[in-house]
């Protein structure tokens, strides 16, 4: 998750309507037309975890994009926060109008399942990108980095800043959410097999809310002084680490390993408040949802599992051309 930093979790442009696509809106109607697919007469609907988080926001984008190439309808709606009692009023909205294929980032890995489930039963194939439900029955196909992968290496990259010593902490949204933790296991089981200098302190959680995570690092702060690195699960999580640290007057003493590479957070890798990026590919998550969720309205072969890159981000490679294609976007 997913997920300024985004207020509520590791290119592309789109021509023509699809420029105009507001994804702060509740409901956003896709850009008809386009070429190629054959499928004009499905609907798709794409429901993204947070409406205003560029990592959705460049996920349907892409969603947006290829779905006019492939010449079918595609309806984006978003939760205003990361919360299962906004998301669901949302799903059933799009349940009742039964459209031919979903593409949904559940905020939950449990609580949604039922409602998922029904909409399966209606007909509806379901494709879950950048999160997923427990319930492997959920979905014809699901798409997502590979966030415990995404962990190690920030852990790695944390402790080499670190000098494999001193004190760390993870900071992220709430228990529960597949992508961060599958970020939190992938960080700490690298820090504990391969780092043994450094001492993991126990997971915090900030529900999402950068003003909590500023006021639990500075608790940290002042509870363990050899802090020497944290690991934000998220880039709202990210955001309140950097306000707390500059608040306590540890800013780049403290190093900061970050998932994503929202527009702010490239800001904040160049002036040092942040010191590594593990940025995913939102982009063909989008593109690859809506490829799926038609494979399986057609009848064709459907990929039940799909993983895209990720790469890490530093201040030293981040004007690469090859870096500089995963940087984020905030509108279309």
């Amino acid at each position: 998750m997913r997920q300024s930093f985004r207020q509520s979790r590791r290119t592309v442009r789109i021509a023509g309507c699809c420029a105009v696509l507001a994804l702060t809106a509740a409901t956003t109607a896709a850009c008809g037309g386009g070429s190629g697919g054959g499928s004009g007469s499905h609907s798709l609907d794409l429901i993204t975890g947070v409406k205003s988080d560029p990592f959705y926001i460049t996920m349907a984008c892409a969603a947006q994009q290829e779905a006019k190439k492939r010449g079918v309808k595609l309806t984006v709606n978003g939760s205003a926060q990361w919360d299962v009692s906004v998301q669901r009023p949302i799903i059933d909205s799009v349940a009742a109008k039964h459209p031919d294929g979903l593409l949904i980032s559940p905020v939950d890995t449990a609580a949604l399942t039922p409602a998922l489930q029904q909409m399966q039963g209606a007909g509806t194939k379901v494709v879950l990108v950048d999160t997923d439900v427990s319930d492997s029955s959920v979905g014809v196909s699901r798409i997502s980095s590979d966030n415990e992968a995404g962990g190690r290496t920030a852990a790695k990259a944390l402790a080499q800043l670190m000098g494999d010593k001193g004190s760390a902490i993870v900071i992220s949204v709430k228990p529960g959410v597949s992508t961060t933790d599958a970020r939190i296991k992938g960080f700490t089981d690298e820090m504990k097999q391969n780092h043994p200098g450094i001492t993991l302190l126990p997971v915090l959680y900030d529900n999402d809310l950068p003003a909590t995570a500023a006021s639990q690092i500075q608790s940290t702060l002042a509870a363990h002084p050899d802090l020497g690195g944290v690991f934000a699960g998220n880039t709202n999580t990210a955001q309140g680490i950097s306000t707390g640290l500059q608040a306590a007057g540890k800013q780049g003493k403290v190093k900061v390993a970050a998932f994503d590479a929202e527009p702010d957070e490239i800001t904040s890798l160049t002036n040092g408040t942040l010191d590594v990026l593990v940025a995913q590919d939102p982009g063909a998550i989008g593109r690859q949802g809506v490829d799926q969720a038609l494979a399986a309205i057609d009848k064709k072969q459907v990929t039940a599992h799909i993983g895209t890159d990720m790469v890490a981000i530093t201040k030293a490679n981040m004007d690469q051309p090859d870096i500089k294609k995963y940087y984020y976007q905030a509108a279309c």
